[in-house]
């Protein structure tokens, strides 16, 4: 999920709770882009993180130090002149922008009570932070932006600060009457913040968002009227009319909202009907209500183990993914972007890899495809026999320069018309059937044992994909390379010795107590098997696709329903079938299981077996390690 102005919003509510009241005891600049701020509060110890990364900005609080330079940067230097041991008296945010204030009080050099702010700007790779003091006027900046490479706004040191307004989006929040009541009282209490003469172009005129978010109470609020007149402006999808009209909305979080309201995101929105106007409009306006409330809910959605989403809100339409619900939006970010980059890193790792398998599976695909045409050819060689047996047969009949022959065929009681070649004498024309007839024997006896080869190679290399797809740690790599080298896939470089394998099973516990394993890999695969199970145990694994063998350990026990239930969706999940609704699952007790002489890593066989249907959702069984 983007980080969007609700996200920014519940950190907002989440810093005031914690750190509201206390002092800044340390000021770290681990990164060039990023602060990392020790507040000392209420007995208690806060380290929060302000990153301007353009790729990944990010603010939220963490257990985890970073080491910081030997030399602190010059804007680090900086704030620890003026903001050392400075308490923080104010954490806001203006509208639903992604921007943080934290207004700070220090005392200067001669003893004086002073403010400062240092405002976090999250907005991709226009983020930054920003040290300003009490008139608004630019300190110093983490980035400083010119005019040579901005038009909008220069921040640098003696600027005026402002919040650029370049997308004249309306701020959602007017919607709500409490959020147009407590922005009567802010501009009661700031009246310099919102004084006319700092607005310019439309906004002077009052008629657009304004130049400063803070100023949007100016213009009063927003009714179903305004709402209906900006959908019926935009001929595009709703969901994408709804996050590029109001500010904050990222695009789940708008498609969130059509889902509630019960309407279909991806019509125009300009021709909505008056009902689901309204529902929308009530749909919106309820969810910031909440915002205004601080009724928050953060969590990450997951398909599987794989994180896909993170939101503030609850996400209904992902009513079929497994949600997991934090108490702070903090650990939410925290735990989300650790997890995508492991994922991340993974995958970047196994590309080499992936390429490597990919490119050998589409070169045997066209080598199988090819094989199968060439097999179906082969079809037609029983007929030139018996039109060589039938030519030898009625050849005396046949006329000189006939083209063709009409025979009873004997095998069938049809009558058949066979072409000649009237250049050729009948004995000629029955050999040459007869040799067309041996030549296609040969060719169906040679593909018959090369088609059943490269299929083994195709479904051997559907299976390295899976493994490389279920690969969570480095070490999981290892053991897939090493295969793909004693495949011949790749060379082993001269010297080399065989990789130490560390990787082990997944292993996980159902509900009923019993201890289950999968495979990471074809090895790993044979090893559960025909090493580490025992006669008795239960086999599980995807019918007729790529996938993880999964051995459940009985130890001389019955196994309960609940846990073959749990063992076929760990099969389900860890093949090729993952993302169907349902996947068919084989299950045998081990010792009928068997590998054939020379087969390749991970292919078995076996043929009496259980089979059951079932989905991939392993969200509720524990796993112990990785």
């Amino acid at each position: 999920m983007a980080f969007d102005g609700i996200t920014v919003a519940n950190i907002t509510a989440e810093l005031n709770k914690t750190l509201l009241g206390g002092r800044i005891y340390k000021i770290a600049q681990p990164e060039s882009d990023e602060l990392l701020l020790t507040i000392k509060n209420n007995g208690s110890q806060y380290r929060l993180l302000l990153s301007a990364d353009a790729s990944l900005p990010l603010v939220y609080l963490t257990e985890t130090n970073k080491p910081s330079p030997m030399t602190a940067p010059g804007f680090c230097m900086l704030l620890r002149k003026h903001l050392q041991n400075a308490r923080i008296v104010g954490i806001t945010q203006p509208g639903l922008e992604r921007i943080i204030h934290l207004e700070l009080e220090h005392l200067n050099e001669l003893g004086d009570v002073c403010r400062k702010k240092l405002i976090v700007e999250i907005m991709g790779k226009h983020s930054n932070i920003i040290f300003c003091d009490d008139r608004d006027k630019i300190i110093d900046s983490i980035k400083h932006i010119s005019g040579m490479v901005s038009s909008v706004r220069e921040v640098l040191p003696g600027r005026d600060y402002f919040i650029p307004r370049t997308q004249n989006k309306w701020n959602p929040l007017r919607f709500c009457a409490q959020y147009n009541n407590m922005s009567t009282e802010y501009i009661a209490d700031n009246p310099a913040v919102c004084s006319p003469d700092q607005l310019t172009g439309e906004a002077s005129k009052m008629t657009t968002a304004s130049a400063f978010t803070t100023q949007d109470e100016n213009f009063g609020s927003l009714s179903y009227v305004n709402f209906r007149e900006h959908m019926q402006e935009k001929p595009m999808a709703i969901y994408k009319a709804l996050y590029s009209t109001y500010t904050g909305l990222s695009p789940i979080i708008a498609q969130e909202i059509c889902y509630r309201a019960g309407v279909d995101g991806d019509m125009p929105a300009n021709v909505l009907e008056e009902n689901a106007l309204h529902t929308l409009y009530d749909t919106l306006t309820d969810i910031m209500s909440q915002i205004l409330d601080g009724t928050f809910a953060p969590s990450i959605i997951y398909n599987g183990r794989e994180p896909i989403e993170f939101a503030a809100l609850p996400l209904t339409l992902y009513a079929d993914k497994t949600v997991k619900s934090f108490d702070s939006i903090s650990t939410v970010l925290a735990q989300y972007f650790a997890e995508r980059s492991i994922l991340t890193r993974i995958r970047q790792k196994s590309v080499d890899l992936r390429k490597i398998v990919q490119t050998a599976l589409e070169r045997n695909v066209k080598k199988y495809d090819l094989q199968m045409k060439q097999m179906k050819d082969t079809e037609k060689r029983d007929k030139y026999k018996v039109y060589g047996e039938l030519i030898n047969t009625y050849g005396y009949n046949i006329e000189p320069d006939a083209r063709s022959m009409e025979a009873l065929n004997y095998y069938t009681g049809e009558t058949v018309t066979i072409p000649l070649d009237n250049t050729l004498t009948p004995q000629e024309n029955a050999q040459k059937y007869f040799d067309k007839y041996g030549k296609l024997k040969r060719t169906y006896e040679a593909l018959s044992e090369l088609t059943v080869q490269v299929k083994e190679e195709i479904e051997h290399l559907e299976s390295i994909l899976t493994a490389l797809d279920i690969a969570q740690q480095e070490e999981d790599l290892v053991q897939i390379k090493e295969e793909l080298i004693e495949s011949g896939y790749i060379r082993r470089k001269g010297g080399t010795k065989k990789a130490k394998v560390t990787s082990r099973p997944f292993h996980y516990i159902s509900s009923d107590g019993f201890h289950m394993y999968v495979g990471k890999n074809n090895y790993q695969n044979d090893e559960l098997t025909f090493k580490f199970a025992t006669g008795n145990d239960w086999w599980f694994h995807a019918k007729q696709k790529a996938g993880s063998h999964v051995i459940v350990k009985t130890e001389g026990q019955e196994l309960p329903d609940r846990t073959f239930e749990e063992a076929a969706r760990l099969a389900a999940y860890y093949s090729k079938g993952r993302e169907q609704n349902k996947v068919e699952i084989d299950y045998i007790q081990k010792k009928h299981v068997k590998k054939p002489a020379g087969a390749k890593p991970g292919f078995v066989v076996y043929y009496t077996n259980y089979s059951m249907a079932i989905d991939s959702d392993i969200s509720g069984i524990e796993q112990i390690g990785s």
